[in-house]
C-alpha cells in the first residue's frame, strides 16, 4: 500500500512525560480509526501530524515529502485538514463566513488586488461561495437556507457538520477528525456516521484518520483500526481483530 501519510519512530516528550513513543503509522486511501484510553496520545499524535507540535524525534512524511518541520498553515496548504475535540468555529460569524475560512489556503488574490483589482477578488469570493454552498448541501441541504445566520444559532450536530465541511472545502488529501460525535446523542451519532461516509463517497481521494471513543462509529466506518496506549501502538487491524486483542482489553479495562 502506497502511504498517503506515514510516520517513522515519532516520539514527543513533555518534560519527563513521553506522550507518543516511537510510533510508526501509515495510511493509504482509507478510513483509519485511532482508538485508545484517555491519555494514550491520540490527539497529541494528530497535533504532530498537523504541525501544532514538533516531535522530539522521528519524521512525518506526506505524499512522500518530509513535513516534520513545517508550520501548521503550510501543512494545511499541502493537503492536510482537521477538526478538533472542542468547537473551533467563529460563533459570531455566519455559516458561510466560517466555510470561506476553510478556503484561505487556496486564495489566489492578494490584499492589494482586493483593493485595486476588486473584480478578481469578487470572482474568487463568488466561486468560493458557490463551492461552500455545494458542500454544505452535501451534508445537510437545510443549512443552505441558514447560510447567513450566525453559527451560534445552529444546533450542535450542524456545528459539527460545518466543522467537517470547512475542513473538506479546501480539497484536502487527508482529513483528521478528532471525536466528531462528542456531545451528540445516539440518533445524531448515526447521522454523523452517514455524513462522514459521504466524504468518501464524494471523493475516494480523501483519506481520513478518526479519533473516537464511541466504538459504534469506529466499527461502522473504519477499514482499519490502530490502538494506542501510553503513546505506543499496541494493536492494528480490522475492528474485530483489534477488539479481540488482549492488550487492548487490558488497556481499556485494566489488568
Amino acid at each position: 500500500m502506497m502511504g498517503v501519510l506515514r510516520t517513522e519512530r515519532v516520539s514527543i516528550d513533555f518534560g519527563g512525560l513521553r506522550a507518543v513513543d516511537n510510533l510508526d503509522f501509515q495510511i493509504g486511501d482509507e478510513i483509519v480509526g485511532l482508538i485508545g484510553p484517555n491519555g494514550s496520545g491520540k490527539t497529541t499524535f494528530l497535533n504532530i501530524i498537523s504541525g501544532i507540535y514538533k516531535p522530539t524525534r522521528g519524521r512525518v512524511y506526506f505524499n512522500g515529502e518530509d513535513i516534520t518541520s513545517l508550520p501548521p498553515h503550510m501543512i494545511r496548504a499541502k493537503g492536510i485538514a482537521r477538526t478538533f475535540q472542542t468547537n473551533r468555529l467563529c460563533l459570531n460569524l455566519s455559516i458561510l463566513d466560517n466555510m470561506l475560512l476553510g478556503l484561505y489556503c487556496q486564495q489566489q488574490t492578494t490584499w492589494w488586488q482586493a483593493i485595486f483589482m476588486s473584480s478578481s477578488s469578487s470572482r474568487e469570493i463568488k466561486l468560493g461561495i458557490e463551492k461552500s454552498l455545494a458542500i454544505l448541501a452535501h451534508f445537510n441541504p437545510a443549512l443552505i437556507t441558514r447560510a447567513y445566520e450566525p453559527v451560534m444559532t445552529i444546533p450542535l450536530i450542524d456545528r459539527r457538520r460545518i466543522e467537517i465541511a470547512r475542513a473538506v472545502v479546501g480539497d484536502p488529501r487527508l482529513v483528521l477528525l478528532d471525536e466528531p460525535t462528542a456531545g451528540l446523542n445516539s440518533e445524531e451519532t448515526n447521522q454523523m456516521i452517514n455524513d462522514i461516509a459521504k466524504i468518501r463517497r464524494r471523493s475516494s481521494q480523501i483519506s481520513i484518520i478518526i479519533i473516537e471513543h464511541d466504538m459504534t462509529v469506529i466499527s461502522r466506518i473504519t477499514e482499519r483500526v490502530v490502538c494506542l496506549n501510553a503513546g505506543q501502538k499496541i494493536a492494528e487491524g480490522t475492528f474485530s481483530e483489534v477488539a479481540r486483542n488482549e492488550l487492548v482489553r487490558t488497556a481499556y479495562l485494566g489488568g
